[in-house]
């Protein structure tokens, strides 16, 4: 059975940060941790309530503990973190926080 999506394209203000992206031919299935990843780093509350009506918060949970710690900044990781109560995820394989190699 094919899960159907409440809307067929990403909101409007989202496309900025999909610039690499055709935003009309993401997939909401295939591309479901790209768009979680994007929309819960920039997204505002509308959009993010557009993100948890569309992959629901069982889905966005799993995205969290699996990618979350490397997918995110480390202050918006902890934040969703906290907020949805996760207290295990998959650690980073690196010791060095995301942006933090290089001291200039």
């Amino acid at each position: 059975m094919q899960k159907t999506f409440p809307s067929s394209q990403i909101p409007a203000g989202l496309k900025p940060y999909f610039q690499e992206y055709n935003a009309a031919q993401l997939d909401f299935a295939r591309d479901a941790n790209l768009i979680i990843q994007r929309t819960l780093e920039f997204g505002t509350w509308d959009e993010l309530r557009w993100l948890f009506e569309t992959y629901h918060s069982k889905r966005i949970r799993l995205f969290l503990r699996e990618h979350g710690e490397r997918g995110l900044k480390p202050v918006t990781f902890n934040y969703w973190r906290k907020l949805m109560r996760i207290r295990k995820w998959k650690k980073s394989p690196f010791s060095v926080a995301k942006g933090e190699l290089w001291n200039y």
